[in-house]
């Protein structure tokens, strides 16, 4: 199976979003938030709303794009997310969001797809957003290899901005899913089991994002929101519901920590690659 490579620049027409405090709420419990965290998650203070929140107007249009591309959507492996912030997402209100290809590379035996989107509060750009998707067994077709990233290094020696672990629950994917996400991988044993997941359904990669964006906003960020204007991961291994998850950041000066996540007494890390870019 190959990918329609005609499919790059294609771009969907605006899906609008339309939402109240308990959305940004419910998404912030998905991740971890906690009672300390009452800004995220009581309304008579906003609430306040997480910048990964920014990936939830975008789900609508991930399927249209997926179709678009010649993908399986039973294939596909989320490989990496980037969240861009240019204003402080209102804790309610009405979101129109356009999406596009921007990219199908091979990786000979996968192909990777890139897409982006742009979301808009009544003509104000509020972040974008870039997804890149793994599909496998679709490479080997003689397209071009992807652009490189300049990722900051992960510096193993050197001290730690910020070293703290919190604990997922067993229903974690379940109630993350609330907010938008409906794969059954994260759900339904038996889905899990038929494509490779024996041990069951697996925690969103999108959920273990919102999780170490709250541990940059809370320990890089002195619990500022507005202070995270980019963050970006790369997913590398799975994490299951009722994991530990262990977030270290370093810092790299000039506003740029470099992260790296890790599920419980797992060694290899479930998120590399990852940064965040924080103003001063």
């Amino acid at each position: 199976m190959t990918l329609d490579l005609s499919a790059v620049g294609y771009e969907t027409a605006p899906f609008q979003f339309e939402y109240d405090w308990k959305t940004p709420v419910t998404y912030a419990l998905g991740v971890g938030a906690k009672r300390e965290e009452l800004d995220l998650l009581y309304e008579k203070r906003g609430p306040a709303v997480l910048p990964s929140f920014a990936v939830v107007p975008a789900y609508a249009a991930l399927l249209p794009l997926v179709e678009r591309s010649g993908a399986d959507m039973g294939k596909v492996v989320h490989g990496s997310q980037v969240v861009r912030l240019f204003d402080k997402i209102p804790a309610e209100g009405k979101l129109s969001t356009t999406a596009k290809i921007t990219g199908i590379y091979d990786l000979r035996r996968f192909s990777q797809v890139v897409f982006s989107t742009t979301t808009k509060s009544q003509e104000k750009t509020l972040f974008e957003t870039e997804w890149t998707l793994i599909v496998r067994d679709t490479g080997g077709f003689g397209g071009a290899r992807p652009p490189k990233n300049h990722v900051p290094k992960f510096p193993a020696d050197a001290e730690s901005l910020f070293d703290i672990t919190e604990q997922t629950s067993p229903e974690q994917a379940l109630l993350y899913r609330l907010s938008g996400d409906l794969n059954p991988l994260h759900a339904d044993p038996e889905f899990a089991a038929a494509v490779g997941f024996q041990e069951g359904p697996i925690l969103h990669g999108l959920c273990t994002f919102g999780y170490v964006t709250r541990a940059v906003v809370n320990h890089g960020c002195a619990g500022k929101l507005e202070r995270l204007k980019e963050i970006g991961v790369s997913f590398k291994k799975p994490v299951w519901p009722g994991d530990s998850l262990r977030t270290v950041g370093k810092d790299l000066g000039e506003g740029i920590i470099a992260l790296s996540a890790y599920a419980s007494d797992r060694p290899d890390p479930v998120v590399g690659a990852a940064w965040a870019r924080v103003d001063p």
